[in-house]
């Protein structure tokens, strides 16, 4: 296997699924299998443990809204998560993109969750307000003027912390899922979109450099970012 520099930013490179010509078999097959990939790579139990619940109030609702929600396997864990340990967490997930709502919406309810086909923007012109905004895997689609922009709309719309997870470039995650995924996700566009992904992501120093005051970068391994404000125990 022949990996990639992986030097710098490959903004140009576009992953299948944003084609809005793609394949819809593909598509949705790519949608249902999101909630296996990120439950492996994503991190986001840990996450939810040690960044969110200790927002969560004990004595009411928690309202969350999830950026780029996609197929929404993670507003769906979360809400799933919160119930289990006894906490009320209401999610909404928003995407604009009419493919990903349609299929989150077809998908078995969860109680608490919900589905908006939005921008960020929009809700922060409607002065709408979330306890807590996420984001996973929204970063590395974003140029630099765009990363600011979601960054800023999150300030406005949490109350009290804004986590924004994704993958941090390098050969060694390029390599790893490059070779784990190889016999997985036939008819999908999971290993092609992931190693695309990988290639469009940042790094630590490159979302320190980007990230505006009291935001903090954190490597939680070596192929995953949290962006957060807020978000240290309260």
């Amino acid at each position: 296997m022949i990996l990639p520099p992986l030097v710098s930013r490959d903004e140009r490179a576009t992953e299948r699924m944003d084609d809005p010509d793609c394949d819809p078999t593909r598509l949705a097959r790519t949608y249902a299998q999101f909630r296996l990939v990120n439950a492996v790579v994503a991190g986001w139990r840990a996450a939810y443990r040690h960044q969110l619940r200790p927002h969560l109030r004990r004595d009411g609702p928690t309202t969350l809204l999830d950026v780029g929600s996609g197929g929404g396997d993670l507003a769906r864990a979360l809400a799933r998560w919160a119930h289990r340990d006894g906490l009320d967490l209401r999610v909404t997930g928003i995407d604009p993109d009419l493919r990903a709502h349609a299929w989150a919406r077809r998908q078995p309810p969860v109680a608490g969750v919900q589905f908006r086909r939005a921008l960020s923007r929009e809700l922060v012109a409607a002065g709408e307000r979330f306890d807590l905004v996420v984001s996973n895997h929204l970063l590395h689609h974003l140029a630099a003027d765009e990363l600011q922009a979601l960054l800023a709309d999150s300030r406005r719309l949490a109350r009290t912390a804004a986590i924004h997870s994704d993958i941090q470039r390098g050969r060694l995650g390029y390599a790893l899922f490059s070779v784990a995924t190889w016999p997985f996700f036939p008819g999908s566009f999971i290993r092609e979109d992931g190693l695309t992904s990988i290639r469009r992501s940042y790094t630590a120093e490159e979302l320190r450099a980007l990230a505006p005051e009291r935001w903090e970068v954190t490597a939680t391994g070596p192929w995953r970012l949290l962006l957060t404000h807020g978000a240290g125990t309260p």
